[in-house]
């Protein structure tokens, strides 16, 4: 019998760095809201926060598959502690695998907010 996990610990499934591809990343940001849980991630980008920590116009469901969809394009990695999922931004592999792209994109977002008046 196999060792017991930590606390039963519960893996994700997360790309390696070297599976990380441009077009699925800027695929996960060309959602508004996706690239406004990346904007709220990257304002603390050492932090983890828990899926409900965001306000969010969507349904759980919704929110559910917008944060899988940041975590298997390599955007976020998400962890478990407890019973909370928690979500944090892989800016050390995004920024090694495709220098300036995050932080042009969070430029732009925030400038495009600062015009339409939302996040």
């Amino acid at each position: 019998m196999p060792p017991a996990t930590v606390a039963g610990a519960r893996e994700l499934p997360h790309p390696t760095r070297a599976e990380i591809r441009l077009e699925g990343v800027l695929h996960a940001l060309s959602d508004p809201v996706r690239l406004r849980i990346v904007r709220d991630l990257a304002a603390d980008s050492d932090a983890l926060f828990s899926c409900s920590h965001f306000d969010l116009p969507v349904t759980k469901s919704t929110t559910t598959h917008h944060f899988r969809v940041l975590r298997e394009s390599g955007v976020i990695r998400q962890t478990y502690r407890g019973t909370a999922k928690l979500n944090g931004l892989r800016r050390d592999d995004l920024d090694t695998l495709f220098p300036g792209l995050l932080d042009a994109l969070l430029a732009a977002a925030a400038r495009q907010a600062a015009v339409v008046g939302s996040d």
